[in-house]
């Protein structure tokens, strides 16, 4: 009887603990009343010289509290139809309308871009997809893509800030390190990033980039060339946020969590704004569209100072 008792107690204490991966998405994920709505537009891509014979679909989101006499700010969202979809994970158009509203991130216009594909040719007509050439290489060809060539078109319809401190990327596992990618090579462009369960694990190198990071503690690279020591000062202000979850990937690629916690450790020991979330979920989106507004409340947070300083002519809040 003892022993039944105690078996019992233990299943209804079991029962009232949380599952692994049981996210809930914040009231913020969900359309509020009298919250101004923006618009979100879908287009295609067809023309691209770093990835030649590819074509991409991507969404652009105004909020509608852009004025274009007034310089919004800009984040970009690798894997866009996941995080534009408002019945996804992260319902981004939602989140963006509630936190503009109520003045928790700056005007900020959404730019969601899928990654591309190779149309088919021949007797089968099956499409080759490139995502992970174009994410997972940690070179500059995916920021050069970004910053070259897809973006100029976009930042000629809309007045958007030219200061990296307002300019933002983001991505999902292999998406989230491309964005860190795009904003290592050109953290004049992209002065902030967000990781969901980013994959810096050997697929195509990326595993190299915490030892990057510390490098950027070596005192002999102040004796570089000034362009060297402008990069790494630009490299130094990034500001990136990291999510991941202790049952991610472990693979032949690598351990996810283990490369997340060994970003984090680089990322302090290069003193560097950043911050961790570790969570118990798996390779999905779900803990990072649960605190994907308490995400944006902390990328953004210093961000009216900054736009304060730059009028001013002073140097921003990085």
């Amino acid at each position: 009887m003892h022993l039944l008792i105690g078996l019992v107690a233990l299943a209804l204490s079991a029962l009232s603990l949380p599952a692994v991966d049981d996210y809930r998405l914040s009231p913020d994920s969900h359309p509020q009343p009298g919250v101004p709505r923006g618009s979100v537009s879908k287009h295609s891509w067809e023309s691209t010289n770093v990835f030649p014979g590819t074509v991409r679909e991507y969404w652009v989101y105004v909020p509608q509290q852009y004025d274009k006499s007034r310089p919004a700010c800009l984040m970009i969202f690798q894997d866009g139809s996941g995080y534009v979809s408002t019945n996804s994970q992260f319902r981004v158009p939602i989140v963006f309308d509630n936190l503009i509203h109520r003045g928790e991130m700056p005007v900020t216009i959404g730019i969601f871009v899928n990654p591309g594909t190779v149309p088919g040719s021949g007797g089968d007509h099956r499409s080759r997809p490139t995502r992970s050439f174009e994410y997972d290489t940690p070179d500059a060809r995916y920021g050069r893509f970004l910053t070259e060539e897809f973006l100029p078109p976009i930042e000629q319809q809309f007045n958007i800030t030219t200061n990296a401190a307002g300019r933002a990327v983001c991505g999902i596992s292999s998406g989230a390190i491309g964005a860190f990618s795009a904003a290592w090579h050109f953290p004049d462009r992209y002065g902030k990033v967000v990781s969901h369960i980013g994959s810096f694990v050997n697929i195509r190198g990326g595993h190299v980039f915490p030892s990057q990071i510390r490098q950027l503690r070596d005192s002999a690279s102040a004796e570089a060339s000034p362009a060297a020591v402008r990069l790494r000062t630009q490299r130094l202000g990034l500001r990136v946020f990291l999510q991941d979850g202790t049952n991610d990937l472990d693979n032949l690629h690598g351990n996810w969590p283990l490369a997340n916690q060994d970003m984090a450790a680089a990322l302090k020991f290069a003193e560097m704004d950043f911050r961790f979330e570790l969570g118990d979920g798996g390779h999905s989106g779900k803990h990072g569209g649960a605190i994907f507004s308490d995400t944006m409340r902390w990328l953004w947070r210093d961000w009216r100072e900054s736009e304060a300083a730059t009028a001013k002519g002073n140097s921003p809040t990085p």
